[in-house]
């Protein structure tokens, strides 16, 4: 994809939002939809009228873009990603963030649904995403667009760290207890057998999925700073039990019953992502 493709895409958008600016991007990942129903004085555009975008296919993606308030934060939030598996290219994947890029967010909130591979992760936990490993194709293979950045990005921290810290104290205060680890991101969309599981983890892996670090590494080739996390929906680390089973259904479930959780944390990592701009302000100052 081009970078005059991926600008009417960006100009197309911003005729339907008129002057709202969104500050920070938010990708939900299966089964984290209805975060985004927090989202006050929504603008709701499906991905289905957005000119170049594919659509979400995936189970527990609804596929919409929503710009509005969060925190009293402006953002935009994907309610609903493209994955490799659905047969899109890494372009289409990832046009979502660099559309970001240009409608000017300071920072990208990413969040999925992840199997825990580490022994001591439960279902329903959160995981702030501390590092990552990645196996599917990298995304900024190609012609490099230099509007965007340079050839050779580094990815030396590819989770903001103060962010980080930031949100394990409040997290803390608000007694919610979270996790942090090496996300794996791999293509699916079959699941991992025993011995794949056994191997991510012997590599420094704590959770596996199949989303998720295209888009931080589409972001930071722009140098937008990265906050990442993973609900535990699945415990991929235990098959004594001869009818266990991962369940695609199941994995949507838990995701929901962690909405709440990543909510409060989605909210309070926005706050030290960027300051706060007064609701329903009109955003042409710097137009």
């Amino acid at each position: 994809m081009t970078f005059s493709e991926i600008k009417i895409t960006t100009d197309y958008i911003k005729e339907r939002i008129g002057g709202f600016k969104p500050l920070v991007g938010i990708v939900l990942g299966s089964g984290l939809g209805s975060v985004a129903d927090a989202i006050e004085n929504p603008i709701i555009i499906p991905y289905k009228e957005i000119p170049n975008f594919p659509v979400s296919t995936a189970v527990g993606h609804k596929g919409n873009f929503i710009f509005g308030h969060l925190g009293g934060r402006p953002v935009v939030a994907m309610q609903g990603r493209f994955h490799y598996y659905e047969g899109y290219r890494m372009d289409q994947v990832t046009l979502p963030i660099r559309v970001m890029v240009l409608l000017g967010i300071r920072a990208l909130i990413v969040s999925n649904a992840a199997g825990g591979v580490n022994p001591d992760f439960k279902i329903g936990d959160i995981m702030i995403i501390r590092d990552h490993i990645n196996a599917l194709p990298n995304p900024l293979i190609g012609p490099n667009m230099p509007e965007f950045g340079h050839r050779f990005p580094d990815m030396t921290r590819p989770y903001d760290l103060d962010i980080i810290k930031f949100v394990k104290k409040v997290a803390t205060g608000l007694g919610i207890e979270v996790k942090e680890g090496v996300y794996y991101a791999g293509t699916g969309p079959s699941y991992e057998t025993p011995a794949e599981y056994k191997y991510f983890r012997m590599i420094g892996a704590d959770a596996v999925g199949m989303s998720t670090i295209p888009e931080v590494i589409v972001a930071r080739h722009s140098g937008v700073p990265v906050f990442g996390m993973s609900v535990i929906t699945n415990e991929a680390h235990d098959f004594s039990s001869t009818d266990y089973e991962n369940n695609a259904d199941d994995v949507v479930d838990a995701a929901n019953a962690a909405a709440s959780r990543m909510l409060s944390i989605v909210v309070e990592a926005l706050r030290v992502a960027t300051p706060p701009t007064p609701q329903g302000r009109d955003e042409k100052e710097d137009a």
